[in-house]
């Protein structure tokens, strides 16, 4: 995969239309798997996703909780379904580090696009047992990365980790992810955050 990176680079980034993701997945089925995704992404950033997307997001935490919690509090589409999301988390006798990051990445999403997400090319599927509580929101019994209606990817149960796998993500959840890539991931693209990231970025820094 090393090797072929520049070949993969310019029919991934150098086509005129781009190229379905199974298209793509057929072509070089190595990024369906975990290490390689990792290493693909070092080889574009000469960065370790895992370690930088876990640091900065355990940095952010306590702060995003915040900030969810007092939206919670108000009235709305969005609050009502981020008080169910702190409602089921707080319910939770043990709350880990785990835990506390799967609150942060579904409420993430609703905090900034609103509950209605549906009709998304790309989702993370989650897999439970007929007689699972609430709780699977937080731990569920696997995940699958299901990508135009296929799954792509199965067999993670931990919520952070399947966040990092997509190979790309859709428009209706660009917010989620530009906020991932440029405040989590530290990964600068020279453009300028606007509206609703600016301010949960502005909310975020401010002590």
């Amino acid at each position: 995969m090393n090797t072929t990176y520049a070949l993969r680079r310019q029919e991934i980034v150098g086509a005129l239309v781009a190229p379905r993701v199974r298209d793509v997945v057929d072509r070089w089925p190595a990024l369906l798997i975990e290490s390689q995704v990792f290493a693909e992404f070092h080889r574009i950033n000469n960065v370790n996703l895992r370690n930088q997307f876990y640091k900065e997001l355990d940095r952010h935490t306590p702060k995003l909780i915040t900030l969810f919690r007092d939206k919670s509090t108000r009235t709305g589409k969005i609050a009502e379904e981020l008080a169910k999301l702190m409602r089921i988390y707080d319910l939770q006798e043990q709350r880990d580090v785990n835990m506390r990051r799967a609150l942060v990445l579904r409420a993430l999403p609703v905090y900034l696009h609103g509950p209605d997400l549906t009709d998304t090319p790309v989702a993370l599927l989650t897999v439970v047992t007929d007689d699972t509580t609430d709780a699977a929101l937080f731990s569920p019994e696997s995940i699958c990365i299901v990508v135009e209606d296929e799954i792509l990817v199965s067999g993670p149960t931990n919520l952070a980790d399947s966040f990092l796998l997509p190979l790309w993500y859709p428009e209706n959840l660009n917010l989620t992810f530009t906020f991932i890539q440029k405040i989590v991931m530290c990964l600068e693209d020279n453009k300028p955050l606007k509206g609703h990231l600016l301010t949960l970025k502005n909310d975020l820094f401010n002590e």
